[in-house]
C-alpha cells in the first residue's frame, strides 16, 4: 500500500470510473487498474465492486478511501514543514470562483495587505452547483454557492461559509411593484422572468416561487450573469432573482426583498483539506473573511431587508 494507490481509491469513489479517474490523476487506465490491483493484493477484503457499468466502492474500500484523505493530508503537513519554517508566505495559490463572487471578490483580495503575501492566480468557473466540489481537484480555493436548504458539501471536501446573502427580487426603478417594501410569490408570479439555466442554484427559488403561487412562471430568458440580466431587467425584458450583496448597483434598478419563501445562498469557501497545510492558503482565507464582511457591509440598500 503506497501513497498514490490510496490517491487513486480516493478519486475512484468520487468519480465511479477507471476512466474518469485516469483522467484526473493524469494516467492511463491501464496504469490505473494495475494499481488497484496492487492495493487488493494487500487488503485481504474486497475494496471494489462492479454497480452495473460503474466501479464502485464497497463498503471497506469507503473506510479506505476516507482513511486515505487522512493520509494525504498528514503527508501534505510533512511536505509543508520545512516551507513553513523558512517562512514563504508569498507562495501561489489559484482561486476559482463563480461569476458574481469573482467580481466580489477578486478585486479585494488584489490590493489587500502589502509586500510579501501570497501570489494569486484567478480563474472563472460558472459551473452547476454539483461541480464545485470536483474544482477543488485544479485549484487550491474555489468560490462556490448553494441554496440554504440545499444539502452540504460532500465531506470529502471542507467548507467554510464566507456570507449568507439573500436573494432579492431585481425590477426596474419604474415599475408598479417597485412601490411595495417586500414582495410575495403572489404578486410576482404574473411577470415575464428572467433566470439562470437549469441545475444552478438560483434555480431551485424559481420553482418555490411557483409552487407558492400555485401557478407555472413564465421564464422568457436564461442568462447566468447577473450583469447581463440586470440590464435586462432594466430593458423591460422580466423580472429576476439578484443577490443582495455581490451585485454591482444599477442605476435604473431596485431590489426588493421576498417574502413566502427560502431566498437565501450561501457563498462557501470549498478546500481539500490538504490544502490549508500551506500557510499562503491560510492567509488567503483569512483574508477572505474579511473580504466578506467588507462586501456585506457596502452592499446597497434594500428597503424591507
Amino acid at each position: 500500500m503506497n501513497e498514490r494507490q490510496l490517491q487513486i481509491l480516493r478519486e475512484l469513489g468520487e468519480l465511479g470510473s477507471v476512466t474518469a479517474t485516469a483522467e484526473a490523476l493524469l494516467m492511463t487506465p491501464s496504469a490505473v487498474s494495475q494499481q488497484l490491483r496492487l492495493l487488493q493484493r494487500a487488503i485481504p477484503v474486497p475494496l471494489t465492486e462492479r454497480d452495473g457499468r460503474r466501479l464502485v466502492l464497497t463498503e471497506a474500500g469507503q473506510a479506505l478511501a476516507a482513511a486515505a484523505i487522512e493520509v494525504e493530508t498528514a503527508l501534505s503537513r510533512a511536505r509543508q514543514t520545512i516551507d513553513d519554517f523558512a517562512g514563504l508566505p508569498d507562495a501561489r495559490v489559484s482561486m476559482a470562483a463563480f461569476h458574481s463572487a469573482a467580481a466580489a471578490f477578486f478585486p479585494l483580495l488584489l490590493t489587500a495587505g502589502g509586500a510579501g503575501r501570497p501570489r494569486l492566480s484567478f480563474a472563472d468557473e460558472d459551473v452547476a452547483q454539483d461541480r464545485f466540489p470536483r474544482l477543488t481537484r485544479e485549484y487550491d480555493l474555489v468560490l462556490a454557492h448553494r441554496l440554504e436548504q440545499a444539502p452540504p458539501w460532500p465531506t470529502t471536501v471542507t467548507a467554510v461559509t464566507l456570507m449568507r446573502e439573500p436573494l432579492d427580487v431585481a425590477l426596474p426603478a419604474g415599475h408598479p411593484l417597485a412601490a411595495k417594501r417586500r414582495l410575495t410569490p403572489r404578486d410576482v408570479a404574473g411577470e415575464p422572468w428572467i433566470t439562470v439555466h437549469d441545475g444552478f442554484p438560483v434555480m431551485a427559488v424559481i420553482d418555490a416561487l411557483s409552487a407558492a403561487a400555485n401557478r407555472r412562471l413564465e421564464l422568457v430568458h436564461r442568462i447566468n450573469e447577473f450583469t447581463v440580466a440586470a440590464d435586462v431587467v432594466a430593458a423591460g425584458g422580466g423580472l429576476a432573482l439578484m443577490p443582495r450583496w455581490t451585485t454591482r448597483p444599477h442605476p435604473a434598478l431596485v431590489l426588493r426583498p421576498l417574502s413566502g419563501v427560502h431566498a437565501r445562498r450561501h457563498v462557501d469557501v470549498l478546500h481539500r483539506p490538504e490544502r490549508a497545510a500551506r500557510r499562503a492558503v491560510r492567509t488567503v482565507l483569512s483574508e477572505l473573511r474579511r473580504a466578506a464582511l467588507a462586501i456585506q457591509g457596502r452592499g446597497p440598500a434594500v428597503e424591507g431587508g
